[in-house]
């Protein structure tokens, strides 16, 4: 019998469109949040689905949300603030776990911290699960194994890009206390702290010239599991027609806030005084008009190029939540296929997750 899936944070904007991506697939998922009201109102636009009553500030009632078996899609965050109670549940419960955060440092501490817990639990955690992350798993994966002698290449680079976007105001959240903390990356064949925006890197992008800025994605934690030849993984947030010396200034202006912790917790108290709650984000019109993509390309110790590959989707969120459904899904018929803390290509493998995100509206070009 398949377990139950339950969003979390359901009246939001991200969980409202994973919600409803859900329902067009033939699921009906029980919309969890702390609004009874407003849980009600999309209940019964979405075909009359059960609610739950559940808040972070009463970590039990969240735990109350699943049993052993069941699927937990979080999109309740910033998750640095507000994640954790999710995580536990999920960790406690044996419930499998999704989340569509782009905070690096959250992501972290699930394979760290989380995974360990999970594994003798016989549930998986699957952090990062939206556009930010998966695109840029599977295209490197992809790139990799074209890669000579079947994923030989020491190093890798994958470029997120997006044309034309607005941000919901829990991406505007989550990356203020992204900006505010030390990032990481995978160098030298180890993991390391690093500053977010340390480095800047080039590419093409339809033509034009773009740079990229460095951020801490799963790819450096999920990669060199997969592929133990890797020395190198970088991951950037690419603009397409910038240049580099602009991102290099962007850069330097982000260190103080990172490594002068007076400064950065000065910020972090000011921002963390505005409400909670979704803000909404861009339009359905606006998202129609947004593309995006990620490029990979692997690289010899010489930094040769050995193979490119790039995939091309709709936006953001359109992205992120058919792809939250369709994971919550298999997971819920029971297809992931390890426990603990995964990256995508682990939890689904490498072309079953290919047709996922193909389903999602993402595709190689």
């Amino acid at each position: 019998m398949a377990g139950r899936i339950v969003v979390f944070g359901a009246t939001g904007y991200t969980g409202g469109l994973t919600a409803r991506a859900l329902v067009d697939v033939g699921a009906r998922p029980v919309l969890a949040g702390r609004d009874a009201g407003r849980l009600a109102r999309l209940a019964a636009e979405l075909g009359g689905l059960d609610t739950a009553v559940a808040d972070v500030a009463r970590p039990t009632s969240v735990r109350a949300l699943v049993e052993r078996g069941d699927v937990l899609v979080t999109t309740v965050g910033p998750y640095l603030r507000f994640g954790g109670a999710a995580l536990e549940a999920a960790a406690d419960a044996g419930a499998h776990y999704f989340d569509a955060t782009g905070e690096g440092p959250f992501i972290r501490r699930v394979f760290e911290e989380y995974g360990p817990r999970a594994e003798p639990a016989e549930c998986a955690l699957l952090p990062a699960f939206g556009y930010d992350f998966v695109p840029g798993n599977l295209v490197a994966a992809l790139a990799l194994e074209q890669a000579a002698d079947g994923g030989i290449g020491t190093r890798i680079e994958v470029f997120y890009v997006v044309d034309g976007i607005g941000a919901s105001g829990g991406t505007m959240a989550s990356s203020v206390g992204v900006m505010l903390r030390p990032g990481f990356a995978f160098r030298s064949s180890r993991l390391t702290t690093q500053r977010q925006g340390a480095q800047v890197a080039c590419f093409r992008w339809h033509g034009r010239h773009g740079a990229g800025l460095s951020i801490a994605g799963s790819e450096h934690l999920s990669l060199p599991r997969l592929y133990p030849n890797l020395h190198d993984v970088g991951v950037y947030l690419g603009v397409a027609g910038m240049q580099t010396w602009q991102l290099q200034a962007a850069s330097a202006a982000l260190a103080p806030a990172q490594f002068i912790e007076p400064l950065g917790r000065l910020i972090e108290t000011t921002w963390s005084r505005v409400p909670r709650g979704s803000t909404g984000g861009p339009s359905e019109s606006a998202r129609r008009r947004t593309r995006a993509g990620a490029l990979a390309r692997v690289l010899d110790q010489n930094g040769t190029g050995l193979t490119e590959v790039r995939l091309e989707g709709p936006d953001p969120y359109d992205f992120t939540a058919a792809i939250l459904a369709w994971g919550a899904m298999r997971a819920a018929d029971g297809r992931l296929q390890r426990s603990g803390t995964v990256g995508p290509v682990e939890g689904f493998g490498l072309e079953d997750l290919r047709v996922g995100v193909e389903q999602a509206g993402m595709k190689p070009v």
